[in-house]
């Protein structure tokens, strides 16, 4: 079992109760999934322990690198109880929060996040339990803020505040995130997803206790880092556009034009971009998805999206094997579409940087264009020269080539990539003869098409791609 995806675009599916057993898992990963994310939000360590081996074990029946991605819950803002239950808010009447621990009524809630009040201002909005429900500010102090309901309905305990106003002075990581990142870390994961990231120091501080363990995938889902998308989306190894809670906080006809501005920033920089959430939703509980929600994905596909990501729908719905499928098979219409390379031409991003390696990896793509390469092979150790040459979004598939387990791992996210773990090369005809034998072993090239290979001199050596060289298998 060796499967050769015949796509671009990858897909990360979600694990859960429904796809935790080594059975769907490995239906899952035949089916298309390239990357798995566990979400620690849900499920004990002794649950990601069980997934995290089960993904391993599957890694080395199939002999391939199966790339697993670390989801960490992040601040999660949430009201108190209520004395007798739910209540029902209408709009204008007054509702006061506030840290005072007793039960709420319809007047007032427990809301035990001082860090809300202390930047609060006459004004600003909260919105509660995903949106539904939002309050003005009119009067606030460092305990308590007296709002108006603008947006009323039905309240219950632990739902969710968001306040999308304001940059809150909170960090990425809360006591349970540094104990989630702890485990995520021993156990191997080779991407970990940062959730409701505010600024870049958000970045740089899970980056320290990091340290280089694994990539990090900044979840965009706060207006605070739509705001400094650049500097953001530079910090990062990867971004997830989290539609979400990013459609919460802000309005829903915005998202799709900042999906678009997100996945364009990212190819301009070269990192990869994952769009999520809601994508075949519907397939939770149907066999099949909306027309609307088929239309989501290719549109995400068109755009150049490296990746996109199921989430209840193979963590806990009833059709996860053919959430998978359906998924993987949007993807390969859409890419086998002539409009599709146009769309991919058209928007190919100017370079923000010109060092020898984007002029490498430039000449690649026009070389494979002009040649109809079957193949690029790419030799890289730490993955930069892979990333660089999917960023070029080339015509040709890129088989890139490593020593390093983990970077094989952390390169099933990117556009394009088939990863494969080799011993080192020491030559550039060795180079060459290697690149053509896998290549026709791994199904990309035929006797007598041409490959063009990529590497850098010396060999071995970090962040040195300077070497084009084109082959015949």
């Amino acid at each position: 079992m060796n499967p050769r995806r015949t796509r671009n675009a990858k897909i990360v599916a979600t694990m859960g109760p429904a796809s935790s057993t080594h059975d769907v898992a490995r239906r899952l990963f035949l089916a298309g999934v390239d990357v798995f994310r566990l979400n620690f939000s849900h499920g004990t360590a002794d649950d990601h322990r069980a997934r995290f081996a089960l993904l391993r074990e599957l890694e080395r029946e199939t002999g391939r690198p199966i790339g697993i991605l670390a989801d960490l819950q992040g601040p999660k803002l949430r009201v108190g109880g209520f004395a007798q239950g739910p209540v029902t808010l209408v709009a204008d009447q007054a509702f006061r929060l506030d840290l005072d621990p007793t039960p709420g009524s319809v007047m007032r809630a427990h809301l035990p996040h001082p860090e809300i009040f202390a930047v609060l201002q006459p004004g600003a909005e909260l919105l509660l339990d995903d949106g539904r429900l939002r309050l003005v500010v009119e009067r606030c102090g460092g305990d308590f803020a007296e709002t108006r309901v603008a947006v009323g309905g039905r309240l219950s305990a632990n739902k969710g505040v968001n306040v999308p106003d304001v940059v809150l002075p909170l960090t990425a990581l809360t006591v349970k995130d540094r104990r989630d990142l702890t485990l995520a870390l021993e156990l191997g994961a080779d991407w970990i997803a940062l959730s409701f990231v505010q600024r870049p120091e958000d970045i740089e501080e899970a980056r320290a206790i990091i340290g280089g363990q694994a990539a990090i995938m900044s979840k965009l889902e706060k207006p605070a880092a739509i705001a400094r998308l650049d500097e953001v989306v530079a910090a990062s190894d990867a971004v997830m556009v989290a539609r979400g809670d990013l459609g919460v906080e802000m309005p829903a006809e915005q998202v799709p034009a900042i999906q678009k501005r997100i996945v364009r920033v990212c190819r301009e920089m070269g990192k990869p971009v994952v769009v999520a959430t809601q994508m075949l939703e519907s397939m939770i509980e149907s066999p099949v998805p909306t027309r609307a929600e088929a239309s989501d994905v290719a549109t995400a596909i068109y755009d150049g999206a490296d990746a996109v990501m199921l989430s209840a729908e193979s963590a806990s719905g009833k059709y996860p094997i053919e959430a998978v499928s359906m998924m993987n098979r949007i993807i390969a219409q859409v890419e086998t579409d002539p409009l599709y390379r146009q769309v991919i031409n058209a928007s190919h991003p100017p370079e923000r940087r010109a060092d020898v390696a984007d002029a490498v990896c430039s000449a690649v793509r026009c070389a494979v264009a002009m040649l109809h390469a079957a193949a690029i092979v790419c030799y890289t150790r730490t993955g930069h020269t892979s990333l660089r040459t999917a960023r070029e979004r080339p015509e040709s598939p890129v088989l890139s080539l490593t020593p390093i387990v983990a970077t094989a791992r952390r390169l099933t996210l990117v556009w394009g990539v088939h990863s494969v773990r080799i011993d080192g090369v020491t030559d550039v005809n060795e180079m060459t003869a290697v690149a053509c034998e896998l290549a026709r072993r791994e199904g990309f090239a035929s006797p007598g098409q041409f490959i063009v290979a990529l590497a850098g001199l010396p060999f071995g050596s970090a962040g040195t791609t300077n070497l084009m060289r084109i082959a015949t298998a």
